[in-house]
């Protein structure tokens, strides 16, 4: 409460007069407590100050069992009985007046609340009066701009047709005009032919060059309409056909004055042209450009460029590019000077483009123009010189280089000329196809292009093999006399098949396959390509090993002559005896040496083929893929091809092993003696070494067919060699029934087949050292005791065959009568 009203109370409450409560006192933080507060703290001094002097709030004479129920202290008898709070009566009496003006403030102010809703109803019902009168006045306002808008677009309209009137008719006005103007200079122009003299000034005016232009041009186009529908019967122009009379005359004249003034612009063009004037040039280039598109302009200025009129401009490229007459250019330096003359070529049109892009109003036009001109003149030209197309029937020669100089200087000229076209395309060709132009310039030369590939690749096998020839030709006469066996070995060693040779075979293919990916650019005939250079390949390579091998069968075959040459009869001398050893010893050499021959061309056969299915797959392959069928035919044909090596290598391995037997045959004929399996018996120990002819024949084997075992490998291996043991067993078997056997010496045969069998145990043939261990349980026949032979078969039922030849040949078969004793083991076996 404010300071004052609490003076009032206090002063009203201290004379018990009624309590004045005001309506601001419940206003902002009303606080009960604090009104409270006020209204009782003036009747109650005294018991503040009890609470003062008392901490705890309690009087310290009253006991915490002292107070009563009913608010009286419990005393003596003798205090007074007077009641705790005197007070009390006057606080109810100021409760009970103040709940009264309570009551009064609470009427006071439903009232005021009553007045003003009443207030406010009165005001909201005239705001919504003054809200519906301003809708309808908006409203009012629209429909009004509305009928503007309406009147100002209708207004609008009518403005703009009759602007679009107006301006039609100052177009016609103006046509019209023109028409009569362009009426009197036709009529000028349809007088005496060939008279030019009676003309308007404007015509002659050289500053008003750009329109006598113009109008010429118009005249023209309007006299050469009249004629053209007069022809076809349509009414002209005139509204009479015949007012088109005479006009022919107007058109000769027009086209003697257009030409006149086109020549009198060009020679003023090219005469700023000289003067390096681009304004002249620019402002001549823009009037001709209304004479045929200004394609007169363009194609002169091209034309009148120095490379193109300059004969030293020519013959200075034909000597950078090919040099000095008379000298065989190469690739190499061919690339050099193209590359050289291209730079040059792509810098002069850099630089006409300049002055094109300042002076013509369709610079890409005469960019056109000046490209086409640079590649069909001035490179055309070079490459006519540079390429000459050799014909497939007359080849040119190695010594000049043959087919394959040209079509290395055709895929040098070829990249570096689409190098060009690329540079050219970059500085400005406007629509011009540079590629297919360039193109062009090569089509002849592309469309034989596969022939003469694969008469090069031929070309070049045939100068190889007539060199190889030579070089062994040479080798042979420089010899002499003297070494002439020797000379013939190493002529016969350069014909050998060579690995080195067929390398540079696949250098060539691979460099023909080079230039087939250059010239082909669709997969379809880039494939058709590649698998006609890789046919080239395979003959060339089937061919030289077959061919190869072929030789090196001939040298088997003149051993095999030489041997039977020096076969001997049962009856000669001893003398011719001895000869004809010697002699058979040196065809045994010469077979020796054919069989190591032939083992070391099988040897790089392998690796021939090796290396063309490696160049096959890392070069061949990936450009066959992407046609069906390709792949699978090249792969083919590869394997047909290489069939007749093959089979060349199948004969000549037969031959060796025949070559190989006849030594076996010979050394076991000239060195097995009777005695060595029929040794006396005098009581000497038996000899337990392997024969003499058997450790010749062991050793010999050894040595020959160490290359063998270097030059097979895989299934040919194995094949081989089984096939070598299982003639060895036959030519032993042959061989030992020549023969009769004691004890001894059958001890001695079984140490001789126990070293043939350590022997071909090297060759990893199953069925070899099973036909040898069964030889050693055959020998057993010649040691075992006649009454034992019968027990020796039965577990090898397989030999009863081959053992009842090898038991005739027991010393003792007819004395122990061993026919009679086995008959019954013969019938049961058979």
């Amino acid at each position: 409460m404010k300071e004052s009203k609490d003076g009032i109370k206090n002063d009203r409450i201290v004379n018990s007069m009624p309590l004045i409560l005001d309506s601001d006192d419940f206003k902002g933080n009303f606080s009960f407590d604090a009104l409270f507060g006020d209204l009782v703290n003036e009747l109650l001094p005294s018991f503040q100050d009890e609470e003062n002097d008392s901490p705890d709030g309690h009087s310290s004479s009253i006991s915490g069992n002292d107070a009563l129920p009913n608010g009286h202290l419990r005393g003596d008898a003798s205090k007074s009985n007077a009641p705790l709070f005197p007070e009390v009566d006057k606080l109810l009496a100021l409760f009970k007046d103040s709940y009264k003006e309570l009551i009064d403030l609470r009427k006071q102010i439903d009232g005021r609340l009553y007045n003003l809703k009443k207030e406010i109803s009165v005001q909201d019902s005239k705001h919504c009066k003054t809200l519906g009168q301003l809708e309808k006045g908006v409203d009012g306002l629209f429909e009004s701009f509305a009928r503007l808008d309406s009147r100002i677009s209708s207004v609008g309209q009518t403005a703009a047709k009759i602007g679009d009137h107006l301006q039609s008719a100052d177009a016609q006005r103006e046509n019209a005009s023109q028409t009569i103007e362009l009426i009197k200079y036709l009529m000028e122009f349809n007088g005496s032919p060939g008279d030019l003299m009676e003309l308007s000034p404007l015509f002659s005016d050289d500053s008003r060059v750009a329109e006598a232009a113009s109008i010429a041009q118009k005249l023209r186009s309007f006299a050469e309409e009249d004629i053209g529908r007069q022809v076809l019967g349509i009414p002209s122009v005139m509204g009479n056909a015949t007012a088109s009379r005479g006009l022919e005359v107007a058109v000769a004249n027009l086209q003697d004055y257009c030409n006149e003034l086109e020549n009198r612009l060009l020679a003023r063009f090219d005469a700023a042209s000289q003067k390096r004037e681009l304004s002249t040039m620019s402002e001549c280039a823009k009037i001709l450009s209304q004479f045929n598109r200004g394609t007169s302009a363009m194609q002169h200025y091209v034309a009148t460029r120095s490379m193109f009129i300059d004969v030293e401009v020519m013959n200075a490229d034909t000597r950078l590019v090919l040099g000095d007459q008379g000298a065989q250019a190469s690739p190499s330096n061919v690339a050099r000077g193209l590359s050289l003359l291209y730079k040059e070529i792509t810098d002069t049109v850099r630089k006409e483009a300049a002055t094109i892009m300042a002076v013509f109003p369709s610079p890409s036009e005469v960019m056109s123009i000046l490209v086409q001109r640079v590649l069909e003149q001035r490179v055309s030209a070079l490459l006519d010189k540079l390429l000459v197309k050799p014909s497939l029937v007359n080849l040119p020669p190695m010594e000049e280089g043959g087919l394959l100089l040209y079509l290395r200087m055709l895929a040098v000229a070829y990249e570096k000329t689409q190098e060009l076209a690329r540079d050219l395309r970059t500085v400005g060709c406007g629509d011009l196809d540079v590629e297919g132009l360039t193109e062009s310039l090569f089509s002849a030369h592309k469309d034989e292009y596969p022939e003469h590939e694969q008469a090069s690749l031929k070309q070049l096998y045939q100068a190889k093999l007539e060199e190889l020839r030579a070089e062994s030709q040479q080798i042979s006469e420089s010899t002499g006399t003297i070494g002439r066996s020797k000379g013939a070995s190493v002529a016969s060693s350069r014909l050998q098949i060579s690995v080195t040779v067929v390398t540079e075979f696949v250098h060539w293919n691979e460099e023909s396959l080079s230039r087939c990916t250059l010239f082909s650019s669709q997969p379809t005939t880039l494939a058709t390509n590649v698998k006609a250079v890789f046919t080239c390949l395979l003959d060339q390579v089937s061919q030289y090993i077959t061919e190869g091998l072929e030789r090196a069968r001939e040298s088997l075959t003149e051993a095999a002559n030489l041997r039977e040459r020096f076969v001997l009869g049962t009856i000669v001398s001893r003398r011719v005896a001895a000869a004809a050893a010697s002699a058979a010893e040196a065809a045994a050499a010469v077979g020796e040496s054919s069989f190591r021959s032939f083992m070391v061309a099988v040897q790089r056969c392998g690796s021939i083929v090796a290396i063309v299915q490696q160049h096959f797959a890392n070069s061949i392959s990936r450009l066959l893929l992407p046609v069906d069928g390709a792949h699978a035919a090249s792969c083919e044909e590869m394997a047909t091809a290489m069939s007749s090596a093959e089979t060349a290598a199948y004969k000549g391995l037969q031959q060796c092993i025949e070559t190989v037997m006849a030594e076996v045959e010979r050394l076991l004929s000239a060195e097995q003696k009777a005695t060595d399996y029929r040794s006396p018996d005098d009581g000497i120990a038996p000899d337990h070494r392997p024969t003499n002819a058997c450790t010749r024949v062991v050793a010999y084997l050894s040595r020959v067919l160490e290359s063998a075992f270097t030059a097979l490998e895989g299934l040919n291996k194995q094949a081989f060699l089984s096939e070598l043991g299982i003639r060895l067993h036959k030519g032993l078997l042959n061989h030992w029934q020549k023969f009769t056997f004691n004890p001894s010496g059958g001890l001695r045969l079984k140490r001789d087949i126990t070293e043939y069998g350590e022997f071909v145990c090297s060759f990893n043939a199953p069925s070899v050292d099973e036909k040898f261990e069964l030889l050693g349980i055959m020998a057993n026949v010649f040691i075992v005791a006649p009454e034992s032979l019968s027990t020796l078969f039965e577990g090898s039922p397989s030999i009863r065959k081959d053992a009842q030849r090898f038991i005739q040949l027991r010393e003792d078969y007819k004395s122990a009568k061993l026919a009679a004793r086995l008959s019954s083991l013969w019938q049961s076996s058979s």
